[in-house]
């Protein structure tokens, strides 16, 4: 093979849009779901002290389906490809959710059906997306990981603001946005629809205008890499039973306060995931121990166990980070439409007023991070490297976070979202391009699985945690929910300074 082969080829920029316009049509579902589903189960009859248990599908799917799709798209390989059999499968079910979930008015169960939608979708998103992350830093030469995730982000930025802005457009165009109680008012339901076309057509569009590399051409590209694939596997088999335990008794020990301080029966399912997984990490173990290391569960377990360095210390930002953003999805409509607009009756018009604009301030968050990406943070990361520049632009977003406390204007509010635009723009730029420079590109897809545990995890503990919290302390008063999204996105800023140290490129710029 020559020299030419055992090296990725430069992608144009039209190759960089290619491989990840699929994250358009993505994240035009997500957006949908972050800026609505409070909405859609506040109007189905939900109060607001009902909503974290009922969004805990979200978090959780991608909690169980992230890590087992990246290990298996490691290992894929078809007629699509490695990557691309998952986007369309993705695909294909998040289209058949979106186009379901305004019904659920129809059935006889209308909020455990909207709840199962939301399960579904989540579900189907992340099969989809996980891949798309891996498929940057499988497509592109080290050099170019930080403009593919730039576009990447892009992207999801634009994505994001098609799918926050269909309702309130749709309003303007004469369709109704109010809608009797128990009824999902016409300018969300064809927004879902309108989403459900343009994910499937956006995904479509990357799986036919890109080639993947075969396999043999992705071990000629890693021939470089020190450390065997196998290598966190083979060591698991010397990891005592000690690890396991304690993750087995954390999780007793929430079940037992649960009763014991009298928080929300959420948090049980936080201690039954941290039961499940100190089972299955010992099991994990024992079959490594007995030399059986192909099978997928001691795999998924020795790569979580043997992490590099640099993902070891994201984690801990992307903990912190993601665990804002959550209380940002759930509480924006409620904060909003109840400080702002002065209601929290869902069949008045103040209130689907007020929950028009909270898809106008996701809108502008998102269009801001859709320029950012592109125009703000190769500027600033080549300037103070990317360590630095995640840093500054999470505290940019803690300052928007604490406006939410202290504004009750409506217009002022667009100020508070663009420095969240600019901590969400980072925030899917940064540590992805980080990762994707400083992991064996052989496991890129089980690696980027795995670190979104700690995007997922964070959410868990607001979906359970956040509600006792706050019904202990502040019932009825989801504004202070704000000053811990501000809290959370100052830590990670410090957090992240952290990272610098595990990083050769910014050791050399130390």
């Amino acid at each position: 093979m020559t020299q030419a082969l055992r090296e990725k080829p430069r992608q144009n920029f039209a190759g960089l849009w290619n491989i990840s316009f699929g994250f358009f049509g993505i994240q035009i579902g997500f957006a949908l779901q972050n800026s609505n589903m409070s909405r859609v189960f506040q109007t189905l009859g939900s109060s607001i002290d009902d909503l974290p248990a009922l969004w805990v599908a979200a978090p959780l799917t991608g909690l169980l389906v992230q890590p087992i799709i990246g290990h298996l798209s490691d290992r894929t390989w078809n007629r699509l490809g490695r990557r691309r059999p998952y986007f369309l499968t993705g695909a294909i079910l998040s289209a058949i959710a979106l186009f379901l979930m305004p019904l659920s008015p129809a059935f006889g169960a209308p909020l455990l059906f909207a709840a199962a939608m939301l399960w579904m979708l989540d579900a189907s998103l992340n099969i989809s997306m996980e891949p798309f992350r891996a498929f940057v830093g499988d497509m592109l030469h080290a050099d170019q990981h930080a403009a593919g995730y730039a576009v990447q982000t892009a992207f999801i930025g634009a994505g994001a603001v098609v799918g926050s802005i269909f309702p309130w457009l749709l309003e303007q165009a004469g369709v109704s946005n109010v809608a009797p109680d128990g009824g999902i008012p016409d300018t969300v339901k064809l927004s879902f629809w309108g989403g459900s076309l343009a994910l499937f057509s956006a995904v479509m569009w990357t799986i036919v205008t890109t080639k993947e590399y075969s396999p043999d051409e992705q071990a000629a590209f890693a021939s470089g890499e020190v450390d065997p694939p196998t290598q966190p596997v083979r060591a698991l088999a010397s990891k005592s039973y000690v690890g396991s335990t304690l993750w087995v008794v954390a999780g007793l020990l929430a079940v037992l306060a649960v009763d014991a301080l009298r928080l929300e029966k959420e948090v049980l399912l936080l201690g039954a995931l941290l039961i499940a997984y100190g089972f299955l990490s010992a099991i994990g173990i024992s079959l490594a121990k007995r030399g059986r290391t192909a099978n997928m569960l001691s795999s998924i377990v020795g790569d979580f166990s043997g992490m590099p360095e640099v993902m070891k210390r994201l984690a801990l930002v992307q903990f912190f980070s993601w665990s804002a953003l959550f209380i940002m999805w759930i509480n924006t409509t409620p904060i909003v439409t109840q400080y702002v607009f002065g209601s929290t009756d869902t069949a008045s018009v103040a209130y689907n007023e007020g929950a028009n604009w909270v898809n106008v301030l996701f809108t502008v968050y998102n269009g801001v991070a859709a320029i950012a990406a592109l125009a703000l943070l190769p500027a600033m990361s080549r300037r103070l490297g990317q360590v630095m520049t995640h840093s500054i632009c999470l505290a940019l977003g803690a300052a928007g976070f604490l406006m939410f406390f202290f504004v009750r204007d409506a217009g002022a509010l667009l100020l508070a979202e663009v420095g969240i635009g600019i901590a969400w723009a980072s925030i899917l730029a940064m540590p992805y391009a980080i990762l994707a420079s400083n992991l064996p590109q052989a496991k890129l897809g089980i690696y980027m699985g795995l670190f979104n545990v700690f995007v997922v995890v964070p959410q868990l503990l607001v979906a359970t945690v956040m509600g006792s919290i706050m019904q202990a302390y502040f019932p009825g008063e989801p504004v202070w929910t704000m000053l811990f999204a501000a809290a959370s996105w100052l830590i990670a800023a410090l957090a992240m300074q952290r990272v610098k140290a595990a990083i050769p490129s910014e050791k050399s710029h130390a």
